[in-house]
């Protein structure tokens, strides 16, 4: 982590508040953002209070940092990949939404993934974060509905398909990046 922010501390990065539809975000270099969001994730911390760095940056100023990277070698027909890239705390993730299909990768720390189903819309608040969900309401929704889950390490990557709900869990400080394949 040291060397990335050694590397890019002075770039800016917009963050996204963590919670199910992110409509919060803050601009602030990636310095300030390690020193001050990527310590373990408060339980008493709302999704609205908490802010996260995954998307909506420059990817010119990380571009020399992602050209190393070899996204996972499957593709749709007739989709393209677009790369998002994350820093994040542990305990910190984002709760369940869903979108179009892709890949997640953890290239440093653990990350588990919960997904269900198309069909199968969790039982969940939007503002609470994913590690409030986890300790609160985790047990009851298991019983209710089938969760997938898993739990991915570095160069280990995840498909989730089309429109299916999934969150996330930092369980270590994590460095990430998803292919989100479009059409």
């Amino acid at each position: 982590m040291s060397s990335l922010v050694s590397s890019y501390g002075h770039t800016t990065v917009t963050l996204s508040s963590a919670n199910t539809y992110s409509y919060d975000k803050k601009t602030i270099t990636f310095r300030e953002y390690c020193d001050l969001h990527t310590g373990p994730q408060g339980v008493d911390t709302f999704g609205n209070e908490t802010f996260y760095m995954f998307g909506d940056n420059n990817y010119e100023e990380w571009s020399d940092l992602l050209t190393e990277y070899s996204p996972p070698p499957f593709t749709l027909p007739r989709h393209l990949p677009a790369l998002s890239f994350g820093v994040a705390g542990p305990g910190s993730g984002v709760p369940f939404h869903f979108h179009g299909p892709g890949f997640g990768e953890a290239v440093y720390g653990r990350k588990r993934w919960f997904l269900t189903e198309p069909q199968s819309q969790p039982e969940f608040h939007p503002n609470k974060t994913t590690l409030q969900w986890y300790l609160q309401d985790y047990e009851k929704v298991k019983k209710e509905i089938f969760l997938h889950e898993c739990t991915i390490r570095p160069g280990e990557a995840i498909y989730f398909p089309d429109k299916w709900w999934h969150a996330t869990l930092n369980i270590d400080t994590a460095v990430f990046i998803s292919t989100f394949l479009s059409p």
